[in-house]
């Protein structure tokens, strides 16, 4: 996949590379070639239609299933193949779509099982240091997980994955299932607190242009493969961008698309 100027020039360093990436379910890879990269506390967003193999790319990178070919390298370490609890002493977080939080644990609890890479004294300290990042939290903390709300479990799961000090976070459909107002203030306050933070952010959203209105370098998936790879303000300002979004626009943005 061809990469612009841009890509080449501005991004700040590489905190994570997938690589011609090949990943599937045991049959034909969904995945067929794949390439994305996430600079020091960039947020970046992969789209594409449904079954282009944008989450699971993320489970790739993951450790959730195998590269079949490829690389995946974090801050210049391979990591294919990694098992994902030696991921995390890496650096790299994840948050599922679904089944992000343990039910019968309080909010407490659930952070503290995210810490247990941490000593045990500290385990506080860092819940306090989440919970500054995600002041939602902090009403909740004694509440059981499954007396939450949609929008109240997907702050618990980022709070836990972010336990572990991720230097890179991957988060796939972080606004399934949540209210307009809750995805706003989980897009728009929440990630882009955690990137200003430092924390660089991967993001496979279904609400793609509120995604990429808030990231600095999106992808376009189709039949597996980033087939556009630019900044997100320029994928927007593209008048063929429903096309994109369909993974019918073959071509990198290695030049600007032509108005009209």
């Amino acid at each position: 996949m061809p990469t612009s100027p841009a890509e080449r020039s501005n991004r700040p360093t590489a905190t994570l590379v997938a690589r011609d990436v090949y990943a599937g379910y045991g049959g034909p890879p969904i995945v067929r070639g794949a390439t994305v990269q996430v600079g020091e506390g960039e947020i970046v967003t992969v789209v594409g239609p449904n079954g282009a193999g944008k989450s699971t790319l993320l489970k790739a990178i993951a450790g959730l299933l195998p590269v079949e070919k490829g690389s995946v390298a974090l801050a210049g370490r391979e990591i294919a193949g990694t098992h994902t609890h030696r991921l995390a002493r890496l650096g790299l977080g994840y948050v599922p779509q679904s089944r992000d939080v343990f039910d019968p644990l309080t909010v407490r609890e659930n952070l503290e099982m995210g810490g247990y890479l941490l000593r045990r004294a500290e385990v506080k300290a860092r819940i306090a240091d989440v919970v500054e990042v995600l002041p939602a939290l902090d009403r909740l903390l004694g509440r059981r997980a499954s007396k939450l709300s949609g929008g109240e479990r997907k702050m618990v799961a980022i709070g836990r994955a972010l336990m572990s000090r991720p230097s890179v976070l991957l988060l796939d459909e972080p606004t399934s299932g949540l209210s307009a107002e809750l995805s706003r203030r989980l897009l728009t306050l929440d990630i882009r607190r955690l990137a200003a933070g430092g924390t660089s952010i991967l993001l496979v959203e279904q609400k793609a242009l509120a995604a990429l209105e808030i990231s600095d370098w999106g992808y376009v998936l189709a039949a597996g493969a980033a087939v556009i790879s630019a900044p997100a303000s320029e994928l927007l300002a593209r008048p063929d961008l429903g096309e994109v979004f369909l993974g019918r626009v073959q071509e990198s943005l290695s030049a600007p698309a032509s108005p009209g």
